[in-house]
């Protein structure tokens, strides 16, 4: 081994030990819903070495990267034993993304990615790009992945190279080891990018929240939060969408908007964390919203707070697409905290930490939004008075 190959190797191996290691902490004092932290969780950086480097002096005597990793983002999160474990996108950079699981002792730090990626079993029509996974845990016994398969529309023209079709696959396993592929599901939507499947059974059925979409960017005469019912996953199909949570004129949610992962049950309602879209002079802006269903009649929204939950900030606002958070995935763990797993502008994965306590009272007492600024206004004066009634009365009572 040449010292050159050595040195180089030696620096690389000691920045990606650092980085892996790095120690992570909240950042600032919040606004008392939920804790970001300071670092993000993963980062193309955090890929392995042995992905990205032919480490064979002979073959690679000057130790370039071999197989370049663009970023890390949108990933399906889920608790096995005692670890806290992510099935990212990893996207490369040739533009294809593929899923590989990244785990951590603790929730917050120290993410290692497992040796291989996923080995994802293909259908009779194969994938072009596969991305976005929703992990379920579903009371079958079977953990779900659903998520985007994106292949050319057959509809497009020879000079266009961008046209696709998006539709909802479907995997299976026990471990996140092992994955059954089964069939693609089938809806009456020309476009299913957004799919996730509910935990429990339904009266009997499968429950999915979809988004029907007529075309792979723009949601058209289609969009919203949909809901159905199978009564199979092998051949998962469903024929009615209930659209429960819409699109809205001049919200965080007026382009179009999904389901994120699948919803937390709470003795009070289920939780839902779902991403907004909204068009802005500087191109689409997706933030985080939540919302509430009731615990028998799932298309029933109980509570649905104003505005957006959480939005990208500082640095998180750059990347390949800006201006971008998402999450496809957040662990309740057993002491009742909530791990939010959220990608930024399309690049990184970052964590933030909450409780289920904090999040059904941020949902159920959260002004709604009156859709009019003067509804705005009322709600904040009526918030003052409240506030100037009490300080009122503290004052009283001082004296």
């Amino acid at each position: 081994m040449n010292k050159e190959f050595e040195k180089r190797l030696n620096l690389l191996e000691t920045a990606h030990r650092q980085l892996i290691n790095e120690p992570n902490e909240v950042l600032g004092i919040g606004n008392g819903v939920f804790d970001r932290y300071k670092n993000p969780v993963l980062t193309a950086a955090h890929t392995p070495l042995f992905w990205r480097y032919d480490l064979n002096p002979e073959t690679n005597p000057h130790l370039m990267e071999r197989f370049g990793i663009n970023a890390a983002f949108n990933a399906g999160a889920i608790k096995l034993g005692d670890k806290y474990l992510m099935v990212v996108r990893v996207e490369g950079a040739d533009r294809k993304s593929f899923f590989a699981v990244a785990g951590s002792p603790n929730g917050i730090s120290n993410f290692t990615f497992w040796e291989y990626p996923v080995d994802m079993p293909e259908t009779n029509e194969p994938d072009t790009n596969v991305y976005d996974m929703r992990l379920t845990a579903h009371e079958d016994g079977w953990i779900y992945g659903l998520f985007c398969t994106e292949r050319r529309d057959p509809e497009a023209p020879a000079h266009d190279q961008s046209m696709a079709v998006a539709a909802c696959g479907i995997a299976r396993t026990k471990d996140l080891l092992k994955w059954e592929r089964l069939p693609d599901l089938i809806t009456k939507s020309p476009q299913q990018r957004n799919v996730v499947l509910h935990p429990e059974f339904v009266n009997g059925k499968y429950a999915l929240y979809t988004r029907p979409q007529d075309g792979f960017i723009s949601a058209g005469k289609g969009g919203g939060i949909g809901f159905g019912l199978s009564d199979t996953m092998e051949n998962a199909r469903v024929d009615e969408e209930t659209i429960i949570d819409n699109k809205n004129y001049h919200t965080v949610y007026e382009a179009k908007n999904g389901q994120g992962p699948a919803p937390i049950k709470t003795d009070r309602g289920w939780l839902h964390l779902a991403h907004g879209v909204r068009n802005t002079a500087a191109g689409l802006r997706y933030v985080l919203y939540m919302f509430m269903t009731d615990l028998h009649d799932l298309t029933k929204v109980l509570y649905k707070p104003a505005g957006y939950f959480l939005a990208p900030e500082g640095e998180e606002r750059i990347g390949d697409v800006s201006n971008v958070v998402f999450c496809n995935g957040w662990i309740r763990d057993d002491d009742g905290s909530v791990y939010i797993y959220y990608a930024s502008s399309d690049t990184r994965m970052h964590v933030a930490k909450s409780t289920v306590d904090k999040l059904v009272d941020y949902v159920m007492n959260t002004p709604a939004d009156g859709l009019r600024s003067a509804s705005s206004v009322n709600t904040l004066n009526r918030i003052i008075d409240e506030n100037n009634a009490l300080l009122s009365a503290k004052t009283l009572v001082d004296k």
